[in-house]
């Protein structure tokens, strides 16, 4: 009797760490710290699901999903720019789903959806345009820049920071807009008349802005969404959209195809499409326009209705072989020009 009694024990001990076990999920977490780390908590705190949380640029986090394909240790992927969530769908390496909040959500993160075939979703969107040191500008006795033109001007030589596409979702962004906007050899012309007011293409897509911000360069090629922050801790950044037109990221969010903790991914997924939990963003500082209509728009967001948009075509450039075919001529015509 005593046996049986152990026995039903150990199945009940059994029964419930594996329960327990169940109860938590794996997510690389490509936007700021700050956010990914907010999400975590207050996640845990409510649903009492662990976030075993993964920080990761998404480029990276491309790398680890393709590198982890036989064997996936992440169940949702969170943030970052879109398109390498469109290449993460084309390889296969996440999960076709159709969420029932889709129609909550803008037009824009619905169109991410289809053109993965279900495979992302977009959770937020930033315009790209520029940032400028209002101080050093002054100093130097130059005009903010207000179009693509502006920044060819010769008396910015030297004084331009932009990303490295081939590292930064943010660059690769820019280039796409050029193509888009001019077409692709006035858009590798303009780059290459460019090239020659750089002074540095850092490695991440924030890199830039930051500079600005502690005037080490006077202009930024950025996502506009990244200024607000340095400018509440006292930095004298503003920010302008080209007039010609612009780009936007469309930042996206994925299930991991094998995911170890599916029925989990699903419940965070769901979570993270909702208007309390897209809120998390600009309490973190992140002024990214949020893709769930219902949620509370943060003053310092950037006003889409202001700014010239460009009809961005995130399927075809969100595809890897455009991307490595555009930053491929990038570094062969552009990036090995002298300065």
């Amino acid at each position: 009797m005593k046996t049986i009694h152990n026995i039903l024990v150990a199945g009940a001990l059994l029964a419930a760490s594996a329960g327990a076990s169940a109860q938590q999920v794996n997510v690389i977490c490509s936007v700021q710290a700050d956010w990914c780390n907010m999400i975590a908590t207050v996640y845990a705190k409510t649903t009492g699901v662990k976030i075993n949380l993964a920080l990761k640029g998404s480029g990276e986090a491309l790398a680890q999903l393709i590198a982890e394909k036989d064997n996936p240790k992440t169940d949702v992927w969170f943030g970052g720019t879109g398109d390498p969530h469109l290449q993460a769908a084309e390889q296969g390496l996440t999960l076709e789903y159709k969420s029932p909040s889709l129609p909550q959500l803008y037009p824009w993160a619905q169109q991410q959806a289809q053109q993965s075939g279900f495979k992302t979703v977009g959770i937020y969107s930033g315009p790209l345009g520029f940032g400028y040191n209002t101080e050093l500008l002054a100093k130097k006795k130059l005009a903010a820049p207000r179009s693509w033109a502006d920044l060819l001007k010769p008396e910015y030589k030297g004084d331009i920071q932009v990303a490295n596409p081939a590292s930064s979702g943010t660059a690769y962004t820019m280039i796409a807009t050029l193509v888009q906007l001019m077409g692709e050899d006035k858009a590798f012309d303009y780059l290459k008349a460019l090239h020659r007011n750089v002074g540095q293409y850092t490695r991440s897509g924030t890199g830039p802005i930051k500079a600005v911000a502690r005037g080490e360069t006077a202009v930024s090629i950025s996502f506009v969404h990244d200024a607000p922050q340095e400018r509440m801790q006292g930095f004298p950044v503003e920010t302008a959209t080209p007039s010609e037109g612009t780009g936007a990221e469309i930042g996206s969010m994925s299930i991991i195809k094998g995911a170890r903790n599916l029925e989990q991914a699903k419940k965070f997924y769901e979570w993270a499409l909702t208007p309390g939990a897209q809120a998390f963003g600009a309490a973190a500082k992140q002024y990214q326009l949020p893709s769930n209509k219902a949620t509370v728009v943060d003053p310092n967001v950037p006003d889409f209705k202001k700014i010239k948009m460009i009809d961005y075509d995130y399927k075809k450039y969100g595809a890897s072989a455009e991307r490595r075919r555009l930053i491929a001529r990038w570094e062969k015509e552009v990036n090995s020009l002298p300065r």
